[in-house]
């Protein structure tokens, strides 16, 4: 058993998603940095789909009460066990007694803590992970608080305490360089303000906002103009996480994963390979938005795909 004797900020359990019931308006709501979450199941011998804890802000706190070796991966912290300084995106054995601290988060937003055995939490239409609007799955469907008892089942030692070298640990810093992908309204636009979608050497800068969660990232800066006749929304269409869509005042809308579908005009489409930066996004942050076509934003994913794989076949 794991007590939480300081919850941080809006700690929660994920997992890989919530899938097969957009059709009703039930999104995925799946954990934002797939890549951290995945070295983090993968340094614990975990299954592919097992929860984990999604944390942003200082001064989180766990106290075991039993051995479990545990990860912190997403955004680098300062950590620590029992006072002793921990090396993140590694594998660390936590003894009955002890307290994990993170104490500050240096680059990015999002970190992710996950343990050697399954958070025992009940699944909800297949998964665990939460949908905090409609207080499902997770946590009996809230985010962690202070005395919460986390329980694990099959628990078990892994065979060898492994790191993931600095190497393959993305950049959190800003600014973010988002490669988007042109979307099915992009013509609504006037060319002078989508001239990075037409053209590879533009790019076009913003700021996120303080209106950030696990719904979207809204940004501000040069706003992007609709051409006279064009409309400025549509006919509730479907939207996956990385859509961009552009309400009336102009200013981007990056969706996550909280939405099934919306009635804003579709501008692009975050390529894959760049979706997991989203979730380090912090308000204040530029966020660069260059384009590239369907054929690369495919190949930078099989690229990174290949190196994860060839990593992990290594250990």
């Amino acid at each position: 058993m794991i007590e939480v004797i300081g919850p941080g900020f809006l700690s929660i359990i994920v997992d890989r998603g919530r899938y097969g019931h957009g059709h009703i308006g039930v999104p995925s709501s799946r954990e934002l940095d797939r890549f951290a979450c995945s070295m983090a199941r993968f340094l614990l011998q975990n299954p592919e789909d097992a929860p984990v804890i999604e944390v942003m802000g200082n001064d989180l706190r766990l106290l075991f009460s039993r051995e479990v070796t545990f990860a912190i991966t997403g955004a680098r912290v300062k950590a620590t066990l029992d006072d002793e300084p921990l090396r993140p995106w590694s594998a660390h054995r936590a003894r009955k007694g002890s307290i994990l601290r993170v104490r500050e988060v240096l680059e990015g937003l999002r970190y992710y803590i996950a343990f050697s055995g399954i958070i025992d939490v009940e699944p909800v239409m297949g998964s665990r992970t939460i949908n905090l609007e409609c207080k499902l799955g997770g946590f009996h469907g809230r985010p962690l608080m202070k005395g919460d008892r986390i329980l694990l089942a099959d628990l078990h030692k892994p065979s060898q305490f492994l790191g993931v070298p600095d190497t393959m640990i993305p950049s959190m810093r800003e600014p973010h360089i988002v490669r988007v992908i042109s979307g099915p309204e992009a013509d609504h636009f006037t060319s002078a303000s989508v001239r990075f979608l037409e053209r590879r050497t533009d790019a076009a800068l913003f700021s996120a906002t303080s209106r950030l969660n696990r719904t979207g990232i809204r940004l501000e800066g040069n706003p992007i103009m609709f051409k006279k006749k064009a409309r400025r929304s549509i006919t509730s269409e479907g939207v996956l996480p990385g859509t961009i869509q552009i309400p009336p005042d102009g200013f981007p809308f990056i969706n996550l994963t909280e939405r099934t579908i919306g009635d804003y005009t579709r501008l692009a489409t975050v390529a894959d390979v760049d979706m997991d930066r989203l979730a380090h996004i912090k308000p204040g942050d530029r966020v660069l938005l260059s384009s590239i076509d369907i054929e690369e934003a495919e190949r930078l994913w099989r690229a990174r795909r290949d190196a994860v794989s060839f990593f992990c076949k290594k250990q």
